[in-house]
Formats: C-alpha cells, structure tokens, sequence
C-alpha cells in the first residue's frame, strides 16, 4: 500500500538536496508538482476509484516531474526536446533506485513507471494493461490541468527560463503555421514544431484536446482556463490577434462538446 504522508516527506527531503531552490523555475515546479497531487486524487474521486488507486494516482502525482529538478540543475532550463525529463525521472526512481524512498511496496512499480514515463508524451505507448493505461491518464490528466493554472499565475521569466524574458515578447510573437494548423485539425502541438514564444503558449492551449475525463473538462471551464491564458496578452500582428481568437472558439466549444 501507499504512504502518502510518508512519500510527501521523501519528497521534501529529496528537493531539498538542490542548491539552486531559490532559482524560479525550481519554485515553480515544486509548486507544481503539490498541485498535480492534488489534481491526481481530486479526478480519482470523481471516478470513483477505490482507496488504494486514488492513493497511486496521488503518489504519481507527487513523482512525476523528479526529472525536471535535474534538468534545471544540468541544463538551467526547462527543455523537454533537449532533456526528456520524464524517462530522466523514471530512470533516478527504478535504476538509482530512489523509489524506496517514497513507498516501500514494489507491486506498483510498473504502473508509476509508465505513467510517469507516458505523461509527456504526444500520445500514450500501446500495449498497456488497463489499471496502467488509467494511471497514465489520470496523470496526464492532473499535469496539463495545472499547467493551465502555471500559465495563468506564474512569471513569464519563471514559466519559460531563457527563452521568454518578458510579457512583450510573446505579445510580439507571431504563430508558426504547423502550430496553427495542428490547433485547427485539433490535435495536440508536437513539442519539435514549436519555434516562436507565442508556440509554446499555443501548445498549452492545444493540450486540451488530449484530456481523458470528462471531469477535467469541467474543471478547464470552471476556471475559464482558455479564456484567461489567451487573453493574458495584447497580440500586435493583426493576423495573429484574429488566429488567437479562432483558436479560442475552437477549443471552447470543444469543450462544451466534452461536457
């Protein structure tokens, strides 16, 4: 069984070892990663899963960016086509062995391997078991679902180290026309096609086609995600301000189609 109490502890202890905890990206995705957590066993309750699954997803939750702490301690930034964080992350838990750390119990190990292994992906692996595959959405799930609060709330200096130093910046930034096109056939931005900063803003946006739950649905219209995060910015091109808006009423009403 789990131990959420005793894994929350581990993972205090684990950040902890990290010189650079001041840096904001580091906050941020410590801060993050509570949030995922949480989202994690709030989507589980709602469906309805026993006790001991609303526990995994949570513990997933609390485990499935480790990577990302050494990706900002080697690279100092967050990179996932240069540092693929997830496999990172699931290599320090089962091959260095860390995972002791936060749960003693081995039967789950397969299951919080692919799931964290499977979260950043553009698509899901085949072949997997069905507790697996549902682990793997749950947290699929919970990660793009906070990553909507992140580019709601956070710095534009914390959300994107290096790449965007200020608001003006992506408000100065035109859409590529393969991201574009991916939001208009709506699928899911391919991280490799991402060139200017207002892609990586889009792909965000974009995640929404990908959820698995009508409960995260609800949740995205709830906190009026897509309406908030597009309008964060004063887009200058005249032809991108009108692709944003079709972008907004595209992945709103796909909403309510999920709803």
């Amino acid at each position: 069984m789990t131990n959420i109490k005793k894994a929350k502890i581990a993972f205090k202890s684990f950040i902890e070892q990290y010189e650079d905890k001041e840096h904001v990206s580091f906050k941020l995705k410590v801060v993050h990663t509570y949030h995922v957590a949480e989202n994690a066993r709030e989507i589980a309750e709602k469906l309805n899963l026993d006790k001991e699954d609303i526990e995994l997803a949570e513990l997933i939750g609390i485990l499935h960016d480790i990577g990302r702490f050494e990706e900002l301690k080697i690279t100092n930034e967050l990179n996932s086509v240069k540092f693929n964080h997830a496999i990172h992350g699931s290599k320090m838990l089962f091959e260095q062995g860390i995972i002791k750390n936060f749960i003693e119990d081995r039967q789950y190990d397969e299951i919080i391997k692919k799931a964290i292994e499977n979260h950043s992906k553009l698509e899901i692996e085949d072949g997997l078991d069905k507790r697996t595959l549902l682990h793997s959405k749950i947290i699929r799930d919970t990660d793009k679902l906070d990553n909507y609060r992140v580019k709601k709330e956070e710095s534009i200096e914390a959300i994107f180290p290096t790449r965007v130093n200020e608001k003006e910046d992506m408000e100065e930034s035109l859409l590529s026309n393969k991201v574009y096109d991916a939001v208009l056939n709506k699928r899911c931005v391919d991280i490799h096609d991402r060139i200017t900063p207002l892609d990586f803003w889009v792909c965000i946006l974009a995640f929404t086609f990908d959820l698995n739950f009508e409960v995260t649905y609800k949740m995205v219209k709830e906190n009026d995600y897509i309406n908030v995060l597009i309008d964060r910015f004063d887009y200058k091109d005249k032809e991108t301000k009108q692709r944003m808006e079709n972008i907004r009423e595209i992945i709103n009403k796909f909403v309510e189609e999920k709803i």
